[in-house]
């Protein structure tokens, strides 16, 4: 009997289908060329001219991150155009609260059978994100991995790079007490929590994605998949026009474990929550799941996805700015002695 010859494609992995994919992806990526980028997409590796200009003592300020399990709700919907903000968003919202700009950026997408048009959805997405942030999606991988991944489902991940002047890293070093605690409004979820949020969703309320949620406005799978909001031009301009003492994008842990990461020793911040409105997933996900305040704090950004901390002698500065460029704001908070700790009223 003849001995079969094997082929990767009888493997599971399709070079033709990837290559596709890249052709498909080409025209999204372009879109978030800055000057700074040299060459194209295709080669071994992104390269990205610095500028120096105005410049004194350049850090390199980079962050990875992925999307977590809010993936299973794009699975769910089968809608994959959105997933690829929330992957830039969590890398630059985290690089942005040291007073970096940033530059570029990388993914990497890991699926069990590559299908090209998926691929190019979730890259579609990627670029937006890069485009709401500024910076260049100047490379990535594509790994399509047989019988790792099940067919149709897979994972994103991302790398983002900025830069910042020395002397301007905001670090919260110099955050004291009598300094005032600001917030902007997030988008929704973002993408944290969401292991807590299909438990209650699905399994407790047995809810199904295209199911309709009077209080939303809106199906419960459109609400899950709202993307991360991206907080670059919101905040960038602040660098220039005014001091930031701190800031602080409200992820994994939520307001208790994420403010104190900037906070002196010896300071506390003190969160009055009834300053802003909170939307109505997270009074929602409360009311369902029987979810305690404190751990709704400590799990979720409850409508507040990035906080800035500055003097009391800055706070009409820096609300006008923001509201000048019709950014909303609230004044959330302040800053006491303390040992570290966030404490609400």
């Amino acid at each position: 009997m003849e001995k079969k010859a094997w082929t990767y494609q009888d493997a599971g992995v399709d070079i033709d289908a990837g290559n596709t994919a890249v052709e498909l992806m080409k025209r999204h990526v372009q879109s978030t060329y800055r000057a700074e980028v040299i060459g194209d997409i295709g080669g071994f590796g992104g390269l990205f001219a610095l500028n120096m200009k105005n410049i004194s003592e350049p850090v390199l300020v980079s962050g990875t991150d992925g999307v977590g399990t809010k993936l299973r709700l794009a699975f769910m919907v089968d809608k994959h155009d959105t997933i690829g903000i929330d992957a830039v968003a969590m890398c630059v919202n985290d690089i942005l609260v040291q007073g970096a700009e940033p530059l570029f950026f990388l993914d990497y997408v890991a699926v069990g059978k590559l299908e090209p048009t998926q691929a190019a959805q979730i890259v579609k997405g990627v670029a937006e994100g890069c485009r709401q942030a500024g910076c260049a999606l100047i490379g990535g991988e594509t790994a399509e991995m047989a019988g790792f991944y099940p067919v149709g489902e897979y994972d994103i991940a991302g790398f983002a790079v900025g830069i910042v002047d020395k002397p301007k890293i905001i670090s919260g070093a110099q955050i004291a007490s009598g300094d005032v605690v600001l917030g902007l409004p997030s988008s929704g979820l973002h993408s944290n929590g969401y292991s807590l949020v299909r438990k209650v969703c699905f399994d407790v309320m047995d809810m199904k994605p295209g199911d309709q949620v009077e209080a939303l406005g809106k199906t419960i799978g459109e609400e899950l998949l709202t993307p991360t909001r991206i907080y670059v031009q919101a905040v960038k301009p602040l660098f220039e026009a005014s001091t930031i003492k701190g800031l602080v994008h409200i992820t994994g842990g939520g307001f208790t474990d994420n403010i104190p990461r900037v906070l002196p020793e010896d300071c506390d911040v003190i969160i009055n929550k009834h300053t802003w409105p909170i939307p109505p997933i997270f009074t929602s996900l409360a009311q369902w799941g029987n979810i305690p305040e404190a751990e709704m704090y400590r799990t979720f950004n409850m409508g507040i996805g990035m906080i800035i901390v500055v003097a009391a002698d800055e706070v009409e500065t820096v609300m006008n700015n923001l509201t000048s460029r019709g950014e909303k704001v609230f004044r959330i908070g302040e800053v006491v002695s303390g040992h570290k700790v966030v404490q609400y009223k």
